[in-house]
């Protein structure tokens, strides 16, 4: 039976195969009692209108062979032959009503095919009596010959008889042995009758031995057929057995056979006596036992229906009783069932959502006790109070589980504040350190320092966000998003590389500025560590009709679909965060910031072979910003296109950054050309300005960097000393404008 099925339904078929074994069973008996009674109905019927009609036959029969025989012996001429023509019209009777009523179609729907072919045979029998009947008016037949030709049409019958006695019921079928066998008795008298007469009294040598073998047949016929009845049916036989007339038609026959003379009248009026009360005695026996048989076949179809009756009421009972424990059984189960899945869709992951809220659990009401019934099964109940004992183990595993996790999480929180704390203190310190100094060195190993410290405190700030905690820096006001992208692209290692296309004039509000900031890092420099050293990941940023999309590129060996399909899902739906898998947290944590705003991160295939992520803000985080009003000569510092071999490092191994053009300037300055002669470089200077400072900015395609200006070593320890200075009054200018740290 397959797993896949219900309890109810293989509850009902443990159910069903019994009930229909035990339907089956009651039908065969049913059956076979009722095919019992009817099978003794259909023998009566077979007994009326075959039997009953060919004894008829039989009798009348003998009577012609008897007519017969007279006229053979050549006595009474005028008043045998009127009796011969009786004799044979009462025969042609006969076999015409037996003919009937035997091919009736409710007579010929009870007999065998056995049946049939013998009611054929005795119908060709008595069809040969026109013959023989020919040979009698001519005198053609001896006495022995006569007896015989009827014989054959008496022994048919007789075989008939053998072949007729079907009936189930065993007495009744040995009585019908019996009688059957006393009318062979009164035939082969009746052909011993007809013999002598036909003899006249005076048998050949050929007679006498067929006469004495007919005698002998019925001298021990007779009391086997005797033996078979009962002493009702007995009786006339036996009375008729040891009467006188009888004995002395005995006598005679033992003298005519041992060769003495027969007295033909003597002869002919006692066994006419002894036929005609040996055919009384076997018509009454039949009616008897016809009699007999309806009321036991009635007898039996009675009982056929009680107890047809009474198996259909235990059946229906059991079936009942079937119906209703199973129906319960499956009631019960089916219960617990949806108790168990309860606990297992709703009431656990209730328990876990509330446990992560920080919600108090009331273990007794989350998990109350299972209940089947008022009076559940003994193993139901079991099973019942064992599921229980389950849901409240499962109940304080999720219980203890969420406080570990907290635990963990609270840990995790407190290790990363601590390390905010301490690297926040490191880059006060890297601050002053950079004030107090002015060699290009020392100042550039400063740089390193401080760039690989801003890119710890942004990782221990990724752990506060995984372990469930807010980022602690803020902003007041609105910030270009240009600025939120270039402090992004500032906070990765390969920054050099990163460049920042020119955008729309819109900023995000203060409070988001840390976490969208912390979003775009992450990207970047996942960008930027699956992409070749010599390639450029490019940031650029529109208007879009939901709000502001902002893709970042890179030129990498991009990945499969199965991965963009996996990381999108995550991206879109980010899971809890697990601790046991650390594999792609950058992904955690821009999943977990995205769900917080509201943004939408995708990634797809990049043209050039790489992965473009693509991030939408929505229009709720977007607000414009009104363009400056006057120009600005700041010179702006880039983060992009840095070529880091020998022909663009200046002194001591400083990086030497291409100047894109200035921001409001009212004229562009032609680029130099790629290839332009190494010349010293020193770092670039920060000045202080009004509006919001925009961290980076890459120049517009058509644009082009001024040519760099030779500087000696003085002037660029100078340069040095004066982005010290920049770098200690931005700090101070956020925290008065921008937002503070904390």
């Amino acid at each position: 039976m397959a797993s896949g099925r219900s309890i109810r339904f293989k509850i009902s078929t443990l159910l069903v195969i019994p009930l229909i074994s035990l339907v089956a069973l009651w039908g065969f008996a049913a059956s076979t009692t009722l095919g019992d009674a009817l099978n003794l109905l259909t023998t009566q019927r077979i007994w009326t209108d075959v039997i009953d009609t060919s004894a008829r036959l039989v009798t009348d029969l003998q009577a012609e062979r008897l007519a017969s025989a007279e006229q053979l012996a050549g006595v009474g001429v005028g008043d045998d032959l009127e009796r011969l023509a009786k004799a044979r019209a009462k025969v042609d009777d006969s076999g015409k009503e037996m003919r009937q009523r035997a091919l009736s179609k409710d007579t010929a729907s009870a007999l065998t095919p056995d049946m049939h072919a013998q009611l054929q045979v005795l119908f060709e029998a008595v069809d040969r009596l026109p013959d023989i009947r020919a040979k009698v008016d001519d005198h053609r037949l001896a006495p022995g010959a006569l007896v015989n030709e009827y014989a054959k049409i008496t022994d048919e019958v007789h075989l008939l008889y053998a072949r007729l006695t079907m009936g189930t019921d065993i007495e009744t079928s040995l009585q019908a042995q019996g009688l059957i066998a006393a009318d062979e008795v009164r035939e082969l008298l009746a052909r011993e009758h007809a013999l002598v007469l036909a003899s006249n009294g005076r048998a050949n040598m050929r007679d006498t031995h067929l006469l004495a073998g007919i005698d002998g047949s019925r001298t021990y016929l007779f009391p086997k057929a005797l033996a078979n009845l009962d002493t009702e049916l007995r009786a006339p036989f036996e009375k008729l057995y040891y009467s006188s007339r009888y004995v002395t038609m005995e006598n005679l026959l033992e003298g005519f056979i041992g060769g003495r003379p027969m007295d033909v009248d003597l002869w002919r009026g006692i066994a006419e006596q002894v036929q005609t009360e040996f055919r009384e005695a076997v018509y009454g026996t039949g009616q008897k036992l016809l009699a007999r048989m309806e009321p036991a076949g009635v007898g039996i179809v009675v009982r056929a229906i009680v107890a047809g009756l009474i198996g259909l009421i235990a059946v229906v009972f059991s079936i009942v009783v079937s119906i209703r424990v199973g129906r319960r059984l499956a009631g019960e189960l089916g219960t617990l069932r949806r108790t168990a899945l309860e606990l297992a869709e709703i009431r656990l992951p209730d328990v876990v959502a509330k446990l992560r809220k920080g919600d108090e659990v009331d273990i007794a009401a989350e998990a109350p006790p299972i209940r089947v019934g008022a009076k559940p099964t003994g193993e139901v109940a079991d099973l019942a109070a064992a599921f229980d004992s389950v849901q409240s183990t499962a109940v304080d595993a999720a219980v203890e589980q969420a406080r570990l996790r907290e635990g963990v999480a609270e840990a995790l929180r407190n290790l990363a504040r601590r390390s905010q704390s301490l690297l926040q203190r490191q880059l006060k310190l890297l601050d002053e350190m950079q004030h107090q100094t002015e060699e290009p060195e020392a100042l550039e190993r400063l740089f390193k320092l401080d760039h690989l410290t801003t890119r710890m405190r942004r990782h221990a700030e990724g752990l506060v966000l995984l372990s469930g905690g807010q980022a602690g820096r803020r902003w007041r006001g609105v910030i270009p998003v240009e600025d939120v992208l270039s402090g992004a692209a500032a906070q990765v290692e390969e920054y050099t590389r990163v460049r920042v296309y020119p955008m729309p004039e819109c900023g995000v509000p203060g409070g988001a500025v840390a976490d969208l900031m912390h979003l775009f890092a992450e990207l970047i420099e996942n960008a930027a560590s699956f992409s070749s050293p010599d390639n450029e990941v490019s940031v650029r940023g529109e208007m879009v009709g939901r709000g502001f999309a902002v893709e970042i590129e890179d030129r990498g060996l991009g990945m499969d679909d199965d991965a963009f399909d996996a990381v999108n899902a995550r991206l879109a739906s980010p899971p809890e965060f697990d601790p046991a898998q650390t594999e792609r947290l950058g992904f955690s944590v821009v999943g977990m910031l995205a769900a917080r705003h509201g943004v939408k991160v995708t990634l797809k295939p990049s043209p050039y072979g790489g992965v473009t992520a693509v991030v939408l803000v929505p229009a709720e985080l977007v607000e414009p910003m009104a363009p400056p009003t006057q120009p600005l000569e700041l010179q702006s510092v880039s983060v992009s296109v840095v070529r880091t071999d020998t022909e663009t490092t200046g002194p001591g191994g400083l990086p030497r950054r291409v100047r894109t053009s200035r921001r409001g300037a009212v004229t562009q300055e032609h680029a130099v050309p790629h290839q332009a002669q190494p010349e010293p470089i020193g770092l670039p200077r920060r000045e202080r300005r009004t509006p919001p400072q925009r961290l980076t900015r890459a120049p517009d395609p058509g644009e082009s960097a001024a040519p760099p200006e030779e500087r000696s070593p003085e002037q660029a320890r100078a340069l040095l000393s004066s982005l010290q200075s920049g770098w200690q009054r931005g700090r101070q200018e956020g925290d008065q404008d921008g937002g503070s740290e904390s």
